[in-house]
């Protein structure tokens, strides 16, 4: 006899017990509880009933499948990229996932909710509050735990999470932003990692970001609360959002780094895109903090005689560039903006800031513009790696009919990438001669042995250059940043790869600066690959070249990755990764035991919700062995538990699909 039983797409997600008791004449019989047989049911993205289902559902193997990633870094001038680890279908992760609710301890009748289970990840993903999964660190100090720029996956986080209890050190917005991706498309909901460059951080609610400068126009850092990242990385998730009024589904920022409290908590989102776009800063929830992050206006503030501010100049087009995430289906870099804001400069995109200067602590500041230029400023930084000498020209340019002269005062600092700069380490000033309707370019030299005892992470300096006018009075101002770039670890598999058989890769670094790299690390990881998690080399001379083999064994058939980085005390942010297609393993003699196969399945395309069908080996189903074995982790991809419409096979535990009601007898799932 076949039994169907139909879980609800609007169900509460979480691991079920599942046993079966009948009744007949001669009796009442319950059958005992085997822990084979324990159901996950997740979010199903496929399901047109669920909250979380997404209409393009191609969209679907990249935003819930992918196992790896590109996350964005750097600044706008000069963008980064490097490969993530997002591991949502390894062993034990799910379970590290669902942990984290229980940790923060969130009702299971909110469970169902996509809105609050995303809300809750946010807040749990950081340590603060609760002892969240990763400790924040900006100090440059990472003596006590992992140096952010180091991690190059999110599996290891969240199993050392899951295994000790104890939050792990150390995250940076890019590693807040890869474990939210992993948990929540381990739960079911499409999500994607978002880099905004010139992110703003808005700390007084004003919606704008403001700089103050003293009556000679230097800065008074003092003031300066606010502050500009070079990047920043969030998430975006899918879902609908009844809480609001109609129009703002669709996409949905979370974002996990502890920038701000949000109703007391460190949290962020979800905040619907579309309510970002258009400045409605009232929506739930954050969303002042989400606009001042993407479309802030700059303000330059002078201090006058009598010791009050006046607006000196708006710098209008200074916040929300490139806003990038990975393209569907290809290693792309996809520019998202047009999402997050109407087109720099439109009468849509000033009536979206003024609307939400409005909700602002200083809405008066668009009253009144009387700011006028006839002197434009622009700046660019020649490519450079670390150990190598900077070059940056100031470009000036007169609009005006007659000639001018322009007092210039420059200041170049190391930065951290949130924005927070040291004192200046070198500074100029220059007097510019400027011909009517002409151009004057002013160069500045930065050698290695200037900015060599001041580096910090990511290599990231500011200049920031201040000046006046002699014959107008126009002040100008503006902050440009830059980084130093980075070698790139060479990565070279030195034999076949076949699921089960151990293999090797070779990693090939040279050192580009002229002093030694103590206490060399190399961290590996591969969703599929069951890889060594550090490697320690110890000292790499100036200029050496350093090669090392390392063994590996995949665990799964198909195409996988290989990330690794380097990290020294003397330089980080050093990547490499290696694809390689992975051949199962050589069939098993009758009667052995089936291996592990976690191979991705094919989806369905024709049926009713493109619900992802099965075909991995028993070992990958329901039935599959007790708790620890090494096919219990449950499988979103193929094994049958996602909750809405049955799959194209009938399996029995999607949300929606028979084998496990919505409640088991306590009311809540186990």
């Amino acid at each position: 006899m076949l039994l169907r039983v139909t879980s609800s797409p609007t169900c509460v997600i979480g691991k079920y017990k599942f046993s079966v008791k009948t009744r007949s004449k001669a009796g009442e019989y319950q059958a005992p509880f085997d822990p084979r047989y324990e159901t996950y049911v997740l979010f199903n993205p496929w399901c047109s009933d669920d909250p979380v289902y997404m209409p393009q559902t191609g969209t679907l193997d990249e935003y819930v499948l992918n196992e790896t990633g590109r996350i964005y870094y750097g600044t706008e001038s000069q963008i980064g990229e490097r490969t993530w680890n997002y591991g949502q279908f390894d062993k034990g992760v799910l379970d590290a996932c669902l942990y984290m609710l229980d940790r923060r301890g969130m009702p299971h009748t909110s469970r169902g909710d996509p809105i609050m289970v995303s809300r809750v990840v946010s807040a749990m993903v950081n340590s603060l509050d609760d002892n969240g999964v990763l400790v924040g660190n900006w100090t440059g100090d990472y003596s006590r735990g992992t140096n952010p720029s180091a991690w190059v996956g999110s599996r290891d986080i969240l199993l050392q999470y899951h295994q000790t209890g104890y939050p792990v050190m150390y995250g940076q917005c890019w590693v807040f932003a890869g474990v939210v991706t992993s948990v929540l498309r381990c739960l079911g909901i499409a999500t994607r990692t978002v880099t905004n460059y010139n992110s703003a951080h808005d700390t007084d609610v004003s919606l704008t970001m403001d700089i103050y400068f003293d009556e000679n126009m230097k800065p008074l850092e003092n003031l300066n609360a606010d502050s500009v990242w070079n990047f920043h990385v969030w998430n975006d998730c899918w879902m609908t959002r009844p809480d609001l009024p109609s129009g703002f589904d669709g996409w949905q920022v979370v974002d996990a780094t502890p920038q701000e409290s949000s109703s007391g908590i460190f949290c962020c989102g979800p905040c619907s895109v579309e309510a970002i776009k258009n400045g409605l800063v009232y929506m739930k929830y954050d969303a002042s903090f989400c606009f001042a992050e993407v479309n802030s206006d700059k303000v330059y503030w002078q201090r006058q005689s009598d010791g009050s501010f006046k607006i000196v100049y708006v710098e209008e087009k200074a916040i929300g560039h490139l806003i990038s995430t990975k393209a569907v289906g290809s290693h792309k870099r996809e520019d998202v903006t047009s999402l997050y804001k109407h087109p720099e400069g439109s009468e849509e995109e000033r009536k979206a800031v003024e609307t939400a200067a409005k909700h602002g602590t200083k809405a008066h500041i668009y009253k009144n513009k009387d700011w006028r230029e006839d002197i434009s400023m622009t700046v660019d930084a020649q490519d450079a790696y670390t150990g190598q000498d900077i070059t940056l020209r100031v470009h000036l340019k007169n609009k005006s009919s007659m000639p001018r002269e322009v007092s210039l005062n420059l200041f170049v600092a190391v930065m951290y990438y949130t924005g927070v700069t040291s004192s200046p380490f070198k500074k100029e000033q220059r007097q510019v001669q400027i011909p009517a309707n002409g151009t004057q370019s002013v160069p500045m030299l930065i050698t290695y042995a200037e900015y060599k005892p001041n580096l910090v992470d990511q290599g990231a300096m500011k200049l920031s250059i201040s000046g006046k006018v002699t014959e107008t009075g126009q002040v100008l101002a503006k902050e440009h940043t830059f980084r130093l770039r980075t070698p790139d670890l060479t990565l070279t598999l030195l034999g076949p790869a076949v699921v089960g058989q151990e293999t090797q890769v070779q990693i090939v670094f040279k050192n580009p600066l002229p002093v030694t790299l103590t206490g060399a690390v190399f961290h590996m990881e591969g969703s599929g690959l069951s890889t060594p998690n550090t490697m320690t080399v110890g000292d790499i001379g100036p200029h050496q070249t350093v090669k090392m083999r390392q063994t590996f064994t995949p665990l799964r058939p198909g195409r996988r990755q290989l990330v690794a980085s380097m990290d020294s005390p003397q330089l980080s942010q050093v990547h490499g990764v290696l694809t390689m297609d992975v051949a199962p393993g050589p069939a098993r003699p009758p009667g052995g035991s089936p291996a592990p196969n976690r191979a991705s399945p094919a989806l369905s395309r024709d049926s009713p919700g493109r619900q992802p069908t099965n075909r991995g080996s028993p070992a990958n189903t329901r039935a599959s062995p007790a708790r620890g074995s090494p096919a219990r982790q449950p499988d979103p991809r193929g094994s049958p538990n996602m909750r809405g419409s049955p799959n194209a096979r009938g399996s029995p535990n999607a949300r929606g699909s028979p084998v496990v009601g919505r409640r088991d007898r306590t009311g809540r799932p186990v």
